[in-house]
């Protein structure tokens, strides 16, 4: 046995408790967009874009999913959920439910102050600094997103003339322990932005065989000198155009 519970990780691919499987004829357009941002949902529903087609449910309650209504290929979009352990929970139901190709969109923290609010990361590898991860892949430092959905992210940025800029995320659930000595040593590996599920988002796609990318927006700072929110929650232009750029990259997948 490992020395450390988290690192013994078990290959078997049916658990006690299983996702449930779509009713037939009842399964969810294939491409989907969790998005972070519970004001660009309410937006994009008061402007008649997103159709509630089905709900999930937990005890923090409801979690409407919706389909994207537009001149496309049906879509389906729901709030991703916080922290890794709720949004790897809600993506296996969402695979569960017919969902197999996935590009996520939310904010993040910077780890270097000269990136300016706003400016777009595209996460190709994550440093599993929280648990999740390590219930669907073996241990090592990194989850990867899938070749695919960085390919398609990369056609929908080159297509829009944005630059196009591969990351490497901090995944931690502790946002309350991201002291000083932590960040500078995941600065020195490469890491340039920190957020709470991009690891256990590539490592459940791995282990379920979809395909899964993210694209994120640089928001408050995380520096040693000390954490500036720098308003980056209240960048709802911002936040809209990250979604219609996680919508179309979707669609290329």
């Amino acid at each position: 046995m490992p020395p450390f519970p988290i690192l013994d990780f078990d290959p078997d691919r049916k658990a006690i408790i299983n996702p449930p499987p779509a009713k037939p004829g009842e399964e969810l357009p294939a491409r989907v967009v969790p998005c972070f941002f519970q004001d660009v949902l309410r937006d994009l529903k008061a402007a008649g874009r997103l159709t509630q087609i089905y709900e999930l449910r937990s005890e923090l309650g409801p979690v409407p999913v919706y389909r994207l209504e537009g001149d496309h290929p049906a879509v389906t979009v729901y709030h991703a959920g916080l922290g890794a352990p709720l949004a790897a929970g809600l993506l296996e139901e969402i695979i569960g439910l017919g969902g197999r190709y996935f590009i996520a969109c939310g904010g993040c923290g910077v780890l270097d102050g000269a990136h300016d609010v706003g400016h777009l990361f595209m996460v190709t590898d994550a440093v599993r600094d929280e648990g999740m991860s390590y219930h669907y892949l073996p241990p090592e430092a990194l989850a990867q997103a899938s070749p695919r959905a960085i390919a398609a992210l990369e056609a929908t940025l080159k297509r829009h003339d944005l630059p196009i800029h591969p990351t490497k995320t901090w995944t931690t659930d502790a946002f309350y322990r991201e002291t000083p000595a932590r960040r500078d040593r995941r600065v020195a590996e490469g890491c340039e932005v920190v957020e709470m599920e991009a690891a256990a988002f590539f490592a459940v796609a791995a282990f379920r065989g979809v395909e899964f990318g993210q694209l994120l927006y640089g928001g408050d700072v995380v520096i040693p000198d000390g954490w500036d929110r720098r308003g980056w929650h209240t960048r709802g232009d911002i936040r809209l155009n990250l979604f219609e750029l996680a919508a179309e990259a979707v669609l290329q997948i």
